[in-house]
């Protein structure tokens, strides 16, 4: 069952524009969202929640297409952002009171319960809580309404190595158990690697490849070896090289024979992304 369904997104700034986005994302999997900065991912994400007016194109949520206030998509879905303010002062039962009643359909056994699976105490202000805490409450709330559909923006960015695996784990969880989608914003691919099934790569406003992670990754590995090596076919053949104090490295296709004198080893998101960027930036 596709969850969401993003067909032609467009958004045109003075300086910057999203150029016929369009990716889906299917029930129980999770839709890995990179690019660089400025690329069009947050764009993207406010464009789908219609906290800014797309120029152009359609949002299909559980089959049906959103309206311009997207309160269908509010209603069940979640959104988590790592750098979310709340008043600070404020303790998460005065939050919650006020968060539970824009939700009909909220849960207070399960919000009970998730607040004992992730350990957070209700009497606590928000400035006493770490950084995994905040992105732990938000989901507590999330999850609460019965989101069937999680939009994560930057959730680990904060978060030490323990919490972000702990963070993951329950990603994986949702998605298996609960049947739980995920659109998952991140600058940080080793915890896509993790936990995507999917992943949409957006360059400068425009859709690059959207499809599953394997798919990505698999046509490529890394090759490095002494500049010597460098013949002009296999300079044609590399993507994104670089060369520095006498070693080459670049991208080279995973089909290929590992030529003579080289080094090769599987390429991974973060590496097929760095690589394909720095092709951009010298064209």
């Amino acid at each position: 069952m596709t969850i969401l369904r993003v067909d032609g997104l467009s958004k045109r700034y003075p300086a910057f524009c999203l150029r016929d986005v369009s990716f889906s994302i299917e029930e129980g999997r999770v839709m890995g969202l990179i690019g660089r900065n400025g690329a069009g991912k947050t764009t993207t994400i406010k464009s789908i929640l219609r906290l800014v007016r797309p120029d152009g194109g359609t949002v299909q949520f559980l089959g049906k297409p959103l309206d311009m206030d997207a309160s269908a998509l509010r209603r069940e879905a979640g959104y988590v952002s790592g750098d979310l303010c709340y008043y600070p002062r404020k303790r998460l039962s005065q939050l919650t009171a006020v968060t539970k009643s824009f939700y009909p359909s909220w849960d207070d056994k399960k919000y009970e319960a998730l607040l004992h699976r992730f350990s957070l105490d209700e009497t606590k202000r928000v400035c006493e809580l770490s950084a995994g805490m905040k992105v732990k409450y938000q989901l507590a709330c999330a999850l609460s309404h019965g989101a069937k559909l999680l939009i994560l923006d930057e959730p680990t960015s904060g978060l030490d190595p323990v919490s972000r695996d702990d963070l993951l784990d329950l990603l994986r969880t949702l998605c298996e158990k609960d049947g739980v989608s995920i659109l998952f914003s991140t600058h940080i691919t080793t915890d896509l690697d993790a936990c995507a099934d999917d992943v949409t790569y957006l360059q400068n406003g425009a859709v690059a490849a959207s499809c599953p992670l394997s798919e990505f990754t698999a046509p490529w590995k890394k090759l490095t070896g002494p500049e010597a090596s460098l013949s002009p076919e296999l300079r044609k053949t590399l993507r994104g090289l670089r060369v520095h104090r006498g070693e080459f490295e670049g991208l080279f296709p995973s089909a290929l024979a590992c030529p003579s004198g080289c080094r090769e080893e599987a390429a991974d998101l973060q590496s097929v992304m760095v690589f394909l960027e720095r092709e951009v930036e010298e064209r």
